[in-house]
């Protein structure tokens, strides 16, 4: 939590490995800089605010040994049934950032980050996707999520910070 312009995005890049910065974060014990970035974000994934999408159709976006496990998800989330055979250019900006978070649940992330995930979702679909997080946290996934929305943060947090002036501090 956090007001716009707090650094909340920022963290989230530092803690992806994204942007450069000093300190120091490790998983299960092992340093960020111990193993290559690309096996880091293989482990943590940032789900951003605004997804990218560099293909024209929306399947190209998917490994296709994981399109039944994108397909399942999609459904999950409440997306239409044919999304996967659909243009990207045709999406709403709530189909694309599901699409995104099922892009990122599929390679299965010890740690997830999320920017800001039901912003602009209708209460169906922000249910969906609190529904869907949820399982994952319980099912062992780490979660940081960043939202405006403290009544949502409360549905699905077990702990909440908040930063202010580029500090970080709980509650």
């Amino acid at each position: 939590m956090g007001a716009s312009g707090a650094g909340k995005t920022l963290l989230l890049r530092l803690l992806a490995d994204l942007d450069p910065g000093e300190g120091s974060v490790a998983l299960a014990g092992q340093a960020r800089n111990a193993m290559p970035a690309t096996q880091w974000r293989k482990r943590v994934m940032l789900v951003p605010a605004v997804s990218g999408w560099w293909a024209p159709s929306v399947v190209e976006h998917f490994p296709s040994a994981l399109l039944a496990a994108a397909a399942s998800l999609c459904a999950t989330l409440r997306l239409p049934e044919d999304i996967l055979a659909r243009d990207v250019l045709g999406l709403s900006t709530g189909e694309k950032q599901r699409l995104a978070l099922v892009r990122a649940l599929i390679e299965s992330p010890e740690v997830l980050l999320l920017d800001e995930p039901t912003s602009g979702l209708d209460a169906e679909a922000v249910l969906a996707v609190e529904g869907c997080l949820r399982e994952r946290r319980e099912r062992g996934m780490a979660m940081v999520v960043v939202t405006h929305d403290i009544t949502q943060a409360r549905r699905m947090a077990s702990r909440i910070f908040r930063i202010a002036d580029g500090v970080l501090g709980q509650g």
